[in-house]
């Protein structure tokens, strides 16, 4: 059995539930190292807003940090497994390359009840600071937030 087997074994969907999702590139390639890359996943998220609600993001070089609440149409695999064509299906426009964008599976942490949103949001966007890509989350352009 592959990896993306064993990420949905004991994976459950319920609605209402945050959750945060980590989707990396296909063999780690740095994918959204550009802006024009970034805005094919800034509009995959947007197509999916009728059945998510996104709030926060940050598109790391090789992978995708997205918290995110199911509003219960879809369930969390379907859900990115959409996002995850939606984005490919752009940036193949964009002429990037027909190999595989992204990894088979994905990793998933629903939020505990007690957890704060805004902390681990903070937490999330402050990823590019903590991989030594920039000084300031300031200075990072490939993240958003649905409170900003």
């Amino acid at each position: 059995m592959g990896q993306g087997h064993r990420l949905r074994m004991g994976r459950s969907s319920e609605s209402g539930q945050i959750y945060l999702i980590t989707i990396c590139c296909d063999k780690r390639k740095p994918i959204f190292n550009c802006i024009a890359n970034w805005i094919c996943l800034t509009r995959s998220l947007a197509a999916l807003s009728t059945d998510t609600n996104t709030w926060c993001y940050v598109a790391m070089p090789d992978h995708v940090h997205w918290l995110m609440q199911l509003d219960g149409r879809l369930d969390l695999s379907r859900c990115v497994q959409k996002l995850k064509s939606l984005t490919a299906k752009q940036l193949r426009r964009r002429g990037i390359s027909a190999a595989p964008i992204w990894q088979r599976g994905f990793h998933d942490r629903a939020l505990r009840k007690e957890e704060d949103l805004r902390t681990v949001a903070r937490y999330v966007i402050a990823n590019p600071v903590r991989a030594g890509l920039v000084e300031s989350v300031r200075d990072y352009p490939y993240w958003d937030a649905s409170w900003i």
